[in-house]
């Protein structure tokens, strides 16, 4: 009987054990398989206007589409200057970084807010704490000393300095008068070159140097994201390909112009990512589909 029972219990101790086994690597495998994001700063403990480094990651799957936080501000924060974006790729897919300097003026107990990538997938909120220079008790105390009256030095009558000084002012300004150059000719102002002609002479070095594949997709797309940041003030620089392709339905494009050029954008990402190997046919394509696209929207109101 006694027998029995434990070959009962065995085999029920075996039917949990595994279970659990298999729960915990179902858990790690769709913990692995999915975008991850993560936000990090150098230091939790600053001086007012000291400088930290916010950190932004996303790791993104292959199956997944590439995309990126949208930060315009921060309470109570300050952006230094625009963090760069860097793009690598992973066994698992791709990793995008951006570590963007900031600084507060504000002192307290601040928290950088958690930044969304989707409804589901949110960043940690991060405690700041912004203070003065400590106060050190053990220094020296230093009262506020009263006002010393200086009696006035006697006034002197000895004219003939003020007649040296008159003399020597005088010889200085002759001295200067014989010596002085004329003033060298005022450098003509080069000539500003606007974003549109600024694109078309790029694109024409790109096509007549034509670099190797991924320089000349990741050239091309540059051209464009700078001439509609400068010509249309839409924020281009730091925009993934698709938040991109959705501000540019804002300028009233003709919709076969846009389905190109979107359609291209889109192509030279695949390049970018080695997500795909383009031909000659596909190198021309993108160029005649930027150029007209720029030539096009030059000409919107």
């Amino acid at each position: 009987m006694a027998a029995l029972v434990y070959q009962m219990i065995k085999k029920e101790f075996h039917k949990i054990f595994f279970t659990a086994v298999y729960l915990i690597v179902a858990l790690l495998a769709s913990s692995q398989n999915g975008t991850t994001v993560k936000a990090t700063v150098d230091r939790n403990l600053i001086l007012i206007g000291e400088p930290i480094q916010l950190t932004l990651e996303v790791n993104i799957p292959e199956n997944e589409s590439i995309r990126f936080f949208s930060i315009d501000s921060i309470p109570h924060f300050e952006f230094l200057q625009p963090g760069k974006i860097d793009t690598t790729n992973t066994s698992n897919g791709t990793k995008l970084i951006q570590i963007i300097p900031i600084t507060s003026f504000d002192s307290g107990h601040w928290v950088i807010p958690s930044f969304s990538l989707t409804e589901s997938l949110k960043t940690d909120t991060i405690p700041v704490d912004v203070g003065f220079s400590p106060f050190n008790p053990e220094q020296p105390y230093h009262d506020i000393k009263d006002i010393i009256e200086i009696e006035p030095a006697e006034k002197k009558q000895q004219w003939w300095w003020y007649v040296a000084g008159a003399g020597v002012i005088l010889l200085i300004l002759i001295v200067y008068l014989l010596t002085k150059k004329k003033p060298a000719p005022v450098a003509a102002p080069k000539a500003v070159i606007n974003p549109y002609e600024e694109a078309m002479a790029k694109i024409a070095a790109i096509e007549r140097n034509k670099p190797d594949t991924k320089q000349y997709y990741s050239e091309l797309t540059d051209v464009f994201r700078l001439y509609v940041f400068r010509k249309k003030g839409i924020l281009s620089l730091q925009k993934t390909m698709d938040d991109l392709v959705i501000q540019l339905k804002g300028l009233d494009m003709n919709k076969e112009s846009f389905d190109q050029l979107s359609q291209a954008l889109r192509l030279s990402d695949f390049v970018k990512f080695a997500k795909y190997i383009p031909g000659p046919e596909d190198d021309k394509m993108i160029l005649d589909t930027i150029k007209k696209s720029i030539q096009g929207i030059e000409q919107l109101r």
